[in-house]
């Protein structure tokens, strides 16, 4: 470790990464990379700022964790923030909220100036892609996982090729309000409401796309899941009602679970949480999972001998004008579980 004189009883020290831990991403079984990223958002933006937030409420996080008591000792590294990232986010957010704003008035976005606005955040996205990609196969080539911090959640999606490249076959569980499989959502190629989408279209190396909690979708996607033998859904509506009429949530897990392949990636939007939990993300939709549910589906993963081979955990958006970081604790908390988890 780099500090020997690291104490996991200790208050959390803010040394610029994850949970204060001590480890390089060098030292480290799995690297954490933070991608402030919020362009495309279709409601409300914040989304760029979860990555910094949740690091500062990590420092709260003890180490214990049940269901992997040391695993922090395997090493859980951060990645420095690529701060052009940042940069181009606010700089392309100004350009989108053009484009959105002739969407929400009715009209389209046909005039020469709003394509080029288009044009403009379609390349950035494809940048964006690129410096993902680029890092996470670093990491994962040096025998690593990796773990994104978004962002919105098209924030991931290099990340997801560079998993999907070294892991063929594998399959994604996906927890969010919503289904992401429009296609360029606002005329955004690269839209957070995309991502799934263009991960069918793209990553031919993913086997199975299984969507947990979804609540929030339009008859495009629902008719492309409906007839696509890639995609299973399991609806927050029809989660629910089988757990009204006693199925427990053990048994929903199993046939969860059972839908996926041995190796899986995980791409969790903070959305699919109830919004309780989560007030300010960027598409909050009544209904989600609770905390527990949620943890005891990622256990129940876990045990039943399938592997986390990398994961993203995205749409955490701080209070803008609170200095209660409610969004971040419950982020923060969740993303050590993802990290411990991997670490099995």
């Amino acid at each position: 470790m780099a500090d020997t004189n690291f104490d996991p009883n200790g208050p959390g020290i803010d040394n610029g990464r994850y949970f204060g831990l001590p480890f390089t991403p060098e030292e480290s079984r799995l690297v954490l990379f933070p991608v402030a990223w919020d362009v495309t958002t279709s409601y409300r933006d914040g989304t760029a700022n979860g990555p910094e937030a949740i690091q500062k409420a990590s420092l709260q996080v003890d180490l214990y964790d049940p269901h992997n008591p040391l695993g922090w000792e395997q090493g859980i590294g951060t990645f420095a923030a690529d701060e052009s990232i940042r940069r181009n986010s606010r700089k392309l957010r100004e350009t989108a909220q053009r484009v959105i704003g002739q969407w929400e008035s009715g009209g389209a976005p046909d005039s020469e100036t709003l394509q080029a606005d288009i044009d403009r955040i379609n390349q950035g996205s494809v940048e964006l892609n690129r410096i993902v990609y680029e890092t996470s196969r670093h990491w994962i080539d040096a025998g690593k996982k990796v773990g994104i911090v978004g962002g919105d959640h098209s924030s991931p999606l290099g990340a997801i090729r560079a998993a999907a490249e070294h892991n063929p076959g594998m399959g994604i569980l996906h927890i969010d309000a919503h289904a992401d499989l429009r296609e360029a959502y606002e005329g955004f190629t690269y839209s957070h409401a995309s991502i799934m989408y263009n991960v069918l279209h793209e990553l031919p190396d993913v086997s199975k796309l299984v969507q947990v909690g979804i609540r929030d979708y339009c008859d495009d996607e629902l008719a492309l899941a409906s007839f696509s033998s890639r995609i299973v859904q399991f609806t927050d509506y029809e989660l629910s009602a089988e757990k009204f009429g006693g199925t427990s949530w053990y048994t929903l897990c199993q046939q969860i679970i059972s839908a996926l392949p041995e190796k899986v990636y995980i791409s969790f939007d903070i959305d699919g949480l109830r919004p309780d939990l989560c007030p300010h993300t960027g598409t909050p939709v009544p209904g989600g999972l609770t905390f527990n549910e949620a943890v005891y589906l990622l256990v129940l993963l876990t045990q039943s001998g399938r592997e986390i081979v990398g994961f993203d955990l995205c749409e955490v958006a701080p209070d803008p004008n609170s200095t209660d970081e409610w969004d971040a604790n419950v982020g923060a908390r969740l993303l050590y579980k993802l990290c411990n988890l991997s670490l099995l």
